[in-house]
């Protein structure tokens, strides 16, 4: 994949990788404190074909609210609870874009 093309979230698959997005923020959840003082917050994210779950860490996950417009760069799919999610990869970002 190009790292300037997009996917829809219905054609995302588990373990895929370089994942490039463009998604609504449905829900941002409460955030779990990791054993090395990390907070990871579940999000549920949309776009025109779909919803799907992502993690997001930190300063991120603060800023995240209901509403907003973002970009996933450089992001994989995985299962995690029985439910597809995403994630920032290794040099992978979220850019708010708009609300």
């Amino acid at each position: 994949m190009a790292s300037d093309s997009f996917v829809n979230v219905r054609d995302i698959k588990p373990n895929q990788k370089n994942i490039n997005l463009v998604f609504i923020v449905l829900e941002v959840g409460k955030p779990n404190r990791t054993k090395d003082g990390h907070d990871v917050r579940p999000c549920k994210v949309a776009d025109k074909t779909g919803c799907i779950n992502i993690s997001v860490w930190d300063e991120v996950g603060n800023a995240l609210q209901s509403g907003d417009i973002c970009k996933l760069i450089k992001g994989y799919s995985s299962i995690w609870k029985g439910c597809l999610t995403l994630y920032t990869g290794k040099g992978g970002e979220i850019f708010k874009i708009g609300e």
